[in-house]
């Protein structure tokens, strides 16, 4: 099972966290689950970028992002070159850290 490290970020995970996911797995669900609460205004169906994350560690063990994703990310805040989108990224073998950006681009988020 791949071991996921998420970087402390202020609000949604103030300790950073760490947990063990099943290969198979899309990312944001395994946030999800283990109490990240990371954004996913379009229910995980690859139509924003909310759920943008930052692949510190492992990128290079990821299936490459499709058309679709890349076309998302480029609406996302703080894109990076090992950007990715969380509800696209299937979990392999790979052990990941990852960075969930300051910001998020999220037009009918009320705080936004």
């Amino acid at each position: 099972m791949p071991h996921i490290t998420v970087l402390p970020h202020e609000p949604l995970c103030p300790a950073g966290a760490d947990f063990e996911a099943r290969a198979g797995t899309f990312l944001c669900d395994a946030l999800l689950k283990n109490g990240v609460e990371i954004e996913h205004a379009c229910e995980k169906s690859c139509a924003c970028s909310t759920c943008h994350v930052i692949i510190h560690d492992g990128y290079a063990a990821l299936t490459p992002a499709t058309e679709d994703e890349e076309d998302q990310l480029d609406k996302a805040w703080g894109l990076q070159t090992q950007s990715r989108l969380a509800c696209q990224v299937v979990l392999r073998q790979a052990d990941l850290v990852i960075e969930l950006p300051r910001y998020s681009v999220n037009l009918a988020h009320e705080a936004y």
